[in-house]
């Protein structure tokens, strides 16, 4: 088995703790919130054009996605998912005319998902060298 955390500092290591925890855990309350429904998540995904019956589905693929992601072996699927996830976000959040916050929120959580995933994976620093070789 290949370890992906060989020859990571300290410092980049939790640098990429907080980079990858912040976005998960903000995913994570999302997809909890989905599942108990308040009046606001209903409101505001109404708004969006999806059906209520529909939240509690988004709800449970948005949290195994999240835990798939916070696993490390499963870490680079979970990126992937959760990727595809948060482009559903922008393409709704363009098609009802969002404010452009709404619209680049979920870039940056998927950025931030992906950069911390990159500082502490080796595998994946291989296969997107960052810097001059």
């Amino acid at each position: 088995m290949i370890s992906t955390q060989s020859t990571i500092s300290k410092t980049r290591l939790w640098a990429s703790r907080v980079m990858s925890g912040l976005p998960a855990l903000f995913l994570l309350v999302d997809g909890g919130m989905k599942l108990f429904k308040p009046p606001v998540v209903v409101e505001a995904t109404v708004q969006l054009g999806y059906p209520e019956s529909a939240i509690v589905g988004i709800g449970v693929v948005l949290l195994i996605c999240t835990i798939l992601y916070l696993i490390p072996r499963t870490a680079i699927l979970g990126a992937i998912l959760l990727t595809g996830y948060l482009g559903g976000a922008v393409a709704t959040n363009v098609r009802v005319s969002a404010v452009l916050f709404n619209i680049v929120f979920p870039v940056i959580v998927g950025a931030l998902l992906w950069g911390g995933l990159w500082l502490r994976d080796r595998r994946l620093q291989d296969l997107l060298p960052l810097r001059a070789q």
